[in-house]
């Protein structure tokens, strides 16, 4: 099997969440990078970044479902209970803890 990087996360709860995504798609994943996280403040900020990894038969379908869900975290919305503007990636309302629903 043939890998290749089709994403850096910022950080590993990012590349975690991603890596359920993908592999609920039936695409197998690779995290690479968890292993430095340790080093913080000792290395620069982009080279603790966590890479995820698929085969490269995957990739398109890899690449697709991580730009969707990178142009769904710029898309903001309104709760509907209080009308707190919340960041695409959120599910839930930050100020009241509604769950998201889409007027």
């Amino acid at each position: 099997m043939s890998w290749v990087q089709v994403y850096s996360a910022s950080n590993s709860l990012e590349a975690h969440s991603l890596k359920g995504m993908l592999e609920s798609m039936g695409i197998e994943v690779v995290l690479k990078g968890e292993s430095l996280s340790s080093a913080t403040g000792e290395l620069p900020s982009d080279a603790i970044a966590v890479t995820i990894w698929v085969d490269t038969m995957r990739e398109q379908k890899a690449r697709q479902a991580l730009h969707d869900y990178e142009a769904q975290a710029e898309k903001v919305w309104f709760c509907h209970a209080c009308d707190e503007e919340n960041g695409g990636s959120f599910e839930i309302c930050w100020q009241c803890g509604s769950p998201r629903n889409e007027r």
